[in-house]
């Protein structure tokens, strides 16, 4: 049975990755194929879609920061769109009732607030996936997304409590200890070393904050977050999340194809779906009114509110509930696993090309902006700059520092990760915060005395995007970029790159060039 889970999860994942769409599209499709030809989900299924899920939010805990849940435009856009949504679909809801559309001429008040509600949040799995395959969780409209899915995680523990009427045990309250046991934690991720023993100490960290979690009654997804949140800081953060994604991307196939197997659809259902996938534009509209008031550039507003614009995984879970509790009927259980998949469809191809249908559409969304953003939303350039390399990772960075040793101050670093940028402005490193694939900041910038830009960048297609929008806002120098790939060099090349590095070639001549020369 197991294999043909991943045959057609092949099968239909590498279909779709084929017409170039996201590969999850595919998941979700064999989901529904295997439920058609009569294959039944089973215990292996649920326990991998579940750990996938508790992994996945382990690995967002590594990336954020308490201090980034408390800023105004998280909380307040979070709970302010929650709560005008689910009034918002108590109308809709009512209004298709009075029309006697199928399935929806049984809503009342009650039933329509419970679907409103479960429809409020935004899918953890589908918006961290597209995140992490664009390089984007580390920007401004990335981190704006992922507080307000940690927000909305809160607020599901709150009414999962409410729901089932299971009050925490008092030995809740000693789960605020974690802070205390924060060195220890520290250190076992410094014992584990950089082997093999790195991600089974994820696995252990955030399995067990599952399970400690649990036993006290309280959501155990919420105790793999606050363990990873509690090693944010860590200086292996980075590496362990990366040691943890293909685990996690293996494990999330399963959630994926669980979902098709929720039930097989009429046509009505199907109807219905669709009706409810149709209000995604109002879902759009509502996060990128709350955002703008909330003094958000247009820009980021823009790309946050499309990447929120989906159903979740945890809307199931309350729609199961409610029918468990006979408040809803087990067919809308389908209708929402439909509209959920739907709705994945529509942000993974939206989000694809989110970036051009900004740069088409900039002087529309730009009159919506305040006219004083948030001081965190203004670019500040260093002076005197004559060589600005993007991205400071781990390559970044080495030529950030080989190149200031070459040319003193007149080098600077700019990256998307504002705690970078941060704790190297701590250390009086001439670097700023920005993300490249912003056309707003170059065409801010005065790049007027920069002679070379270097784009370091992990994925070519950003990297491309980047370098068209620097062509596009008149930057007549230089542009050097790396590839880890040699088919990638020609697309770089195309896209008004002026030289492509391969570093796994380039750091194979270095190492043999530097060697060689230990015997002349």
């Amino acid at each position: 049975m197991e294999f043909i889970w991943i045959l057609f999860a092949f099968v239909c994942g590498l279909a779709v990755k084929l017409i170039n769409l996201p590969p999850l599209i595919g998941f979700l499709l064999a989901g529904f194929l295997l439920n058609a030809f009569g294959m039944e989900s089973n215990s292996t299924l649920d326990s991998l879609a579940s750990l996938g899920i508790t992994l996945m939010l382990f690995c967002i805990g590594l990336k954020l920061h308490v201090k980034d849940l408390l800023k105004r435009e998280v909380w307040a856009s979070t709970l302010s769109h929650m709560s005008i949504w689910t009034l918002l679909l108590i109308a809709i809801g009512l209004l298709l009732s009075s029309l006697s559309l199928p399935f929806f001429g049984i809503l009342d008040f009650k039933k329509a607030a419970l679907l409103g509600f479960a429809l409020s949040f935004s899918s953890t799995v589908c918006i961290v996936k597209l995140l992490e395959e664009s390089c984007e969780l580390k920007t401004r409209h990335g981190q704006l997304a992922l507080g307000i899915l940690v927000m909305q995680d809160i607020v599901a523990v709150v009414f999962l409590v409410c729901a089932t009427g299971k009050i925490p045990s008092i030995w809740a309250l000693a789960l605020f200890g974690l802070l205390l046991v924060r060195p220890i934690l520290n250190k076992i991720v410094d014992k584990a070393g950089h082997g093999e023993m790195l991600p089974l100490t994820g696995l252990f960290l955030a399995l067990g904050g599952y399970e400690l979690f649990y036993l006290v009654g309280v959501k155990g997804d919420l105790g793999a977050l606050i363990l990873g949140i509690l090693l944010a800081s860590h200086s292996k953060a980075s590496e362990l999340n990366k040691s943890l994604m293909n685990f996690k991307d293996l494990f999330l196939i399963g959630f994926f194809l669980s979902i098709g197997f929720t039930a097989l659809p009429t046509l009505n259902m199907i109807v219905a779906s669709l009706i409810l996938t149709t209000i995604i534009l109002v879902k759009f509209a509502l996060f990128f009114g709350l955002f703008t008031r909330l003094k958000l550039r247009g820009r980021t507003s823009f790309l946050s509110a499309i990447v929120l614009s989906n159903y979740s995984e945890f809307g199931l879970i309350v729609v199961a509930l409610s029918v468990s509790n006979g408040w809803l009927t087990k067919e809308w259980l389908v209708i929402l696993a439909l509209a959920v998949s739907f709705s994945f469809i529509i942000t993974s191809l939206f989000f694809r090309s989110v970036h051009h249908i900004y740069h088409q559409n900039k002087d529309v969304i730009r009159r919506f902006e305040s006219l004083d953003c948030l001081p965190e939303d203004v670019f500040l350039q260093p002076v005197d700059t004559e060589i600005l390399i993007v991205g400071l990772g781990r390559v970044g960075r080495g030529a950030f520092d080989s190149l200031k040793v070459l040319v003193g101050d007149t080098v600077a670093g700019m990256d998307a990760d504002r705690n970078r940028i941060t704790q190297m402005q701590e250390d009086q490193e001439n670097a700023f915060y920005g993300d490249g694939e912003d056309a707003d900041l170059w065409e801010q910038l005065d790049t007027s005395r920069i002679h070379l830009i270097l784009l370091a960048l992990p994925a070519a297609e950003d990297t491309t995007n980047v370098a068209i929008q620097l062509r596009k806002a008149n930057y007549t120098g230089q542009i050097a970029a790396i590839t880890r790939y040699h088919d990638e060099r020609e697309i770089l090349l195309a896209s008004g790159i002026d030289n492509v590095f391969n570093f796994y070639t380039e750091a194979g001549t270095g190492f043999a060039e530097e060697s060689l020369a230990l015997i002349r």
